[in-house]
């Protein structure tokens, strides 16, 4: 049993290893992103449209679904215990703009968008195009990795607007159907949403990004073993970038209302 496990779950050296590997692509990628020339405009825009083409619409339904059906009817159901339905679009700041909007986006982003940059960089690797690139004298950071790090970026900070918008649009469907009024709702929601508050949530996005496209990157460009191994890596990148999202949000949460304690408090 023991042998068993130890096969299956990554050794602590390893696991050591591979947060190295990954610090260092980070600072090799920006290293790369702002050190001219600049070659990768073309694939840098092809890959800024294809996130946008995958991911608009999941990430649209989402937000507003799950808008509607957790702080929406649920907030309105506590808040209607007090008489305080009006509050509803205070909530909303907090579970929208906040949490919501930056977490959805980069859970839909990485599943959709950071899964096929694995496979096609592992492909790749598969292939012996990486290693036939660096014969040729061309750098694989700038050439595949930089353009996928700031695609990614660009696309889910401006994912993170829309998915405010979409999220606000369910909260006003929750209020309309629990017979809340649109001016207390917009009142109460436009007196909570500083502009620290979108500031800190289209950031707090656009580095989820930023934490997909270096994982997902690395897994694909350090896959090995064939077609099973392309797999394996997008398996692992997954899940890598989730953790790494969830343990980013904690901290990037705590600092932001350490720094800024008027944040806590509904007006």
């Amino acid at each position: 049993m023991l042998r068993a496990a130890a096969r299956t779950l990554p050794s602590p050296r390893g696991t050591l290893e591979e947060v190295g590997d990954i610090v260092i692509l980070t600072g090799k990628t920006i290293v790369s992103a702002v050190r001219p020339p600049y070659p990768y405009g073309g694939e840098l825009i092809a890959q800024f449209l294809f996130v946008l083409r995958l991911s608009w619409l999941p990430v649209a339904i989402t937000m507003v679904v799950a808008s509607y059906a957790v702080p929406g009817v649920e907030g309105a159901n506590f808040l209607i215990l007090f008489g305080a339905l009006d509050r509803l679009g205070g909530l909303f700041v907090l579970a929208v703009i906040r949490e919501f909007a930056p977490i959805f986006c980069a859970i839909i982003v990485a599943g959709v968008a950071g899964t096929a940059m694995t496979a096609d960089l592992g492909a790749r690797k598969i292939r012996e195009e990486l290693d036939a690139l660096q014969v040729l004298g061309v750098d694989p950071v700038k050439q595949l990795v930089v353009p996928r790090f700031l695609a990614l970026m660009l696309a889910t900070g401006l994912f993170d607007v829309f998915a405010i918008v979409a999220g606000t649009a369910g909260g006003l469907v929750a209020n309309w159907l629990y017979g809340g009024s649109t001016g207390s709702f917009l009142a109460t929601l436009m007196s909570n949403a500083t502009t620290t508050e979108l500031w800190a949530s289209v950031l707090k996005c656009t580095l989820y990004g930023a934490i997909t496209a270096i994982v997902c990157c690395y897994k694909g460009m350090t896959a090995s073993g064939g077609p099973e191994g392309v797999g394996r890596a997008v398996n692992q990148a997954i899940v890598i970038s989730y953790l790494a999202i969830g343990a980013f949000d904690y901290l990037f949460t705590q600092t932001l209302l350490a720094t800024h304690p008027q944040m806590s408090v509904l007006h």
